[in-house]
């Protein structure tokens, strides 16, 4: 890539730019924050963007989340709100950890080190971030709140702890929470996924799973995939517990199963436990077989795409379940892999003709297959024969239909014979109708050193302890050993033995540490007063949020997004917060694309080890080893088809890296990087400052009176106006490429006129110059500053109005319409706006391709729909 010339002086050069209004915005204190009274009368406005992990590069992908948040936060500052954007460093995780073992270094001393520089990246973006009150997750400072509210919540009765089958990685050696497995594997790690039963803190989400819900429905300006996904992910279903009588145990005991679909119970052929189920430990107990087989299910892991996608395995315990509908009749009682522990009661009655899971579960064991739903308009030979083949078939019949082969629930729609059929349970006192949900409640303890303590001490005698509030934050020991595998918390000589708050006696400290995900849970609260002696200052917390435009990718929707609506309720109910949803506005941006390149040995290649010629690269000029161009995926290190962010703003500039950023397609879509985009970015920029500086003869003086316009002029003043006004509004829509769109078309605009009276031509370029730069403030921050101090202006444009557009400008004049013969488009007719149909009937037969159309003929009638179209028909 050839780098700019920046050494003549009638260039924009934004080395030396961008540095001077980066530092002047600094000191003038630009872009801090005004508390609720520093700034009567304005509405507050608070804009974020996810706060970024300190891996030490920033990525494209952070250059295009970050522009598009301020390019908000300049506007809505211009636009008069008193705006809230700040920045953090969610600091805590494994990266770091394993950063240390593999490199010898401490967690926190790598992790500092990476803010550093990924700071000053930012920075030299420009971003109007109110950096006073930045904070990292991993500071005691920050993470001593997190304790004490974690505190506030044991009593409050929103978190527990339990024992419970969880997702652990091998390489990691951390527990996972089932969001954080990703197809039967470590989010991080990409280990399979084990299961194994520890004791765990749980945040009880499961008791918000209905409100949470139902917020979705009040969040209109988030996008409806993401609620959508929530959605499924809550899985809120409608169904029955069932109570099937276990034969052959020396108890009585009934088996507990949780059903969707109570109407299909005629057709059960069996039941199912979980290899977790409680009746299926107590049974390996004395089964040696079954003790293996629970062994082998634990290397599944505890996701449900680990399980679905694993061949179905049974062990038939030898028990059998009494059917609670049919006397005498009863069914086997397996343990089954597919079965999950945490949905539900950990049991299942399996349903082979409508189930599919259930159907290859019954093949594979040779078990009855019982039609019992059948297509309504099915009747006589046609239901026969579909009973039939559905009993022999391999594919199960899961649509809808009514009853069959059901006693009394034959002939009842599908939603007739749930209901029938639960209370029949009911009045057999065999069952009751009930309410479940999809949601597992979210396990919060991680083996591992660098995340924040859980402010828990364990007492042989008292049980577990609050540490007390005066002692927090309890903070990580700084001499730690990563020799061991596991967690270093754990074998620390010293850190983890204290004695009991409660009765002085040897106690030990909770060696778990807080899933990440916790840190950012209420980050944004704290962006509210960052330096407050409690976790949230209320009045300011209730000034500030909720966060009114939310930015960042949609692979958080369910992780991070749902885990931050559930801790805003338990803040409130806390009293830290006054509302239940933390962001009214949500923006999912697309990624940042790039081709990928293999040598000829098949490694992948870097963009910038090529050598181009003729448009095709090669490995280097001298041997010119040529390089296979592969697909155009996301930027990643593994495909090596990063861009260095600082290389670009080193060579052409911030704004350039910004303005492609915005411009190239729709932000919600991805965006692919290529180099004659970005180069097409800087030669906008040195074209747009020959607009602004290269004939200022022909630019009236800041604040001169408005003359009379003629004509021309006026067509300008016109074009200037309605284009400010859709820009304004893409900009409101978050359409940043259309916005985009609107800057070139008023530089077209300028760059095209030809004035006829001089002092209407100067008046007039000056305001259409003046409100390009200001348009373009929010998108180019840098260039726009230069251009505004070298047209004159006194003001920093940081700190100036955003420009009005004259509303009666905004209507136009006339008005252009189709004009059609017999239903074919044959030409357009512009007429006065207000003209009557007697005119616009005139104007539209008086068109030569409507004379040629005609042929001679006298149309039999014109219909003209005002402002849209004209018809003749012959």
């Amino acid at each position: 890539m050839a780098s700019p010339d920046t050494t003549d002086t009638a260039r924009y050069n934004a080395k030396t730019a961008e540095p001077k209004w980066q530092e002047t915005w600094d000191r003038q204190g630009c872009f801090r924050t005004r508390e609720e009274s520093e700034a009567p009368g304005k509405d507050k406005y608070y804009v974020l963007e996810m706060f970024p992990y300190p891996s030490g590069r920033i990525h494209m992908g952070h250059v295009r989340n970050y522009t598009m948040g301020d390019v908000i936060a300049r506007f809505k500052r211009a636009r008069g709100f008193n705006v809230l954007h700040p920045m953090g460093w969610d600091a805590f995780g494994m990266p770091a950890e394993n950063a240390a073992m593999e490199n010898k270094v401490h967690p926190a001393d790598w992790t500092y080190k990476n803010i550093a520089a990924m700071r000053g990246q930012l920075q030299a973006m420009g971003l109007a971030i109110d950096w006073e009150r930045e904070f990292a997750t991993c500071d005691p400072s920050y993470y001593r709140h997190e304790q004490a509210m974690f505190l506030d919540m044991v009593e409050a009765g929103l978190i527990t702890r339990k024992k419970s089958y969880v997702n652990w990685d091998p390489v990691d050696m951390t527990v996972l929470a089932n969001e954080q497995v990703i197809d039967g594997k470590g989010w991080r790690s990409g280990a399979p996924v084990e299961r194994r039963e520890l004791t765990q803190w749980f945040f009880k989400i499961t008791d918000k799973a209905d409100d949470l819900l139902k917020g979705l429905e009040g969040l209109e300006r988030w996008p409806d995939k993401v609620r959508i996904m929530q959605t499924n992910w809550i899985g809120r279903s409608e169904g029955a517990r069932v109570f099937f009588p276990v034969e052959g145990l020396s108890k009585d005991y009934s088996l507990e199963v949780f059903t969707t679909r109570p109407d299909t119970l005629f057709g059960a052929s069996f039941c199912a436990l979980s290899p977790g189920h409680p009746l299926t430990r107590e049974l390996a107990e004395k089964d040696a077989k079954l003790a293996a087989f629970v062994r082998e299910c634990e290397q599944l892991g505890t996701s449900e795409e680990a399980i679905e996608t694993a061949e179905k395995k049974g062990y038939d315990t030898g028990l059998r379940a009494r059917h609670p509908f049919i006397e005498g009749h009863s069914v086997p009682v397996f343990i089954a892999n597919f079965v999950l522990m945490d949905y539900g009661t950990g049991a299942i009655f399996g349903c082979p003709a409508h189930d599919q899971r259930d159907m290859d579960f019954a093949r594979k064991y040779a078990l009855p297959v019982l039609p019992v739903v059948a297509p309504k308009k099915l009747q006589g030979a046609e239901l026969e024969t579909f009973l039939s083949e559905l009993g022999e078939a391999n594919e199960a019949f899961d649509g809808d239909g009514v009853a069959v082969n059901s006693d009394f629930l034959n002939g009842l729609e599908v939603t007739e014979a749930k209901r029938a059929a639960i209370e029949k349970l009911e009045a057999l006192k065999l069952g009751e109708g009930t309410v479940n949900y999809r949601l597992r409640d979210w396990g919060i303890s991680r083996q591992r050193y660098w995340g924040c303590p859980i402010p828990i001490i364990h007492c042989p005698s008292c049980g577990s302890v609050p540490v007390p509030r005066a002692d927090l934050p309890v903070e990580l020991p700084r001499d730690v050993s990563f020799e061991k595998p596991g967690n270093p918390l754990d074998h620390h000589a010293t850190w983890k033995h204290v004695a009991c708050p409660k009765c002085g006696g040897k106690a030990e400290r909770e060696t778990d540490t807080f899933d990440t995900f916790v840190d950012s849970s209420w980050y944004f609260a704290r962006f509210c007063s960052p330096k407050a002696e409690t976790p949230t200052d209320i009045a300011a917390a209730n000034y500030w949020l909720p966060v009114d435009q939310y930015i960042g990718g949609v692979e958080h929707a369910v992780l991070h997004l749902l885990y931050a609506r559930f801790f805003t309720r338990a803040m409130k109910e806390t009293g830290h917060v006054g509302l239940d949803e933390p962001f009214t506005g949500l923006f999912t941006q697309g990624m940042v694309t790039h081709e990928t390149y293999k040598g000829p040995d098949g490694r992948w290649v870097a963009p910038d080890e090529l050598f181009w010629k003729d448009g095709k690269p090669f490995l280097d000029e001298a041997a010119r080893t040529p390089v296979k161009v592969g697909a155009i995926e996301k930027m990643s290190k593994s495909k090596r088809n990063t861009i260095d962010p600082t290389a670009i703003i080193d060579q052409y500039g911030a704004d350039t890296a910004r303005w492609f950023m915005l411009s190239d397609s729709p932000p919600e879509r991805d965006v692919q990087w290529t180099e004659e985009g970005v180069e097409g970015a800087w030669r906008f920029t040195q074209r747009f400052w020959r607009i602004v500086t290269g004939d200022p003869a022909s630019l009236a003086e800041p604040g001169a009176p408005m003359p009379a316009l003629d004509e021309v002029a006026e067509a300008l003043h016109r074009t200037a106006h309605q284009i400010l006004a859709a820009l304004t509004a893409h900009i409101e829509a978050l359409q940043f490429n259309k916005a985009v769109a609107r800057i070139y078309e008023l530089a077209n605009a300028i760059s095209a006129f030809k004035p006829q009276d001089e002092a209407a031509g100067k008046w007039v370029k000056r305001e259409a110059v003046d409100m390009l730069v200001q348009m373009a403030a929010p998108m180019m921050p840098h260039l726009a500053e230069e251009s505004w101090q070298a047209l004159g202006h006194e003001t920093i444009l940081a700190e100036t109005p955003w420009p009005i557009a004259d509303e009666s400008l905004l209507v136009e004049d006339s008005v252009t319409l189709p004009v059609q013969v017999n239903g074919k488009r044959r030409d357009e007719v512009t007429v006065p706006r207000d003209a009557d149909k007697a005119a616009v009937e005139q104007a539209a037969l008086g068109l030569e391709k409507v004379r040629n159309a005609l042929d001679g003929k006298t149309p039999k009638k014109v219909i003209v729909v005002p402002g849209r179209i004209v018809n003749v028909v012959v």
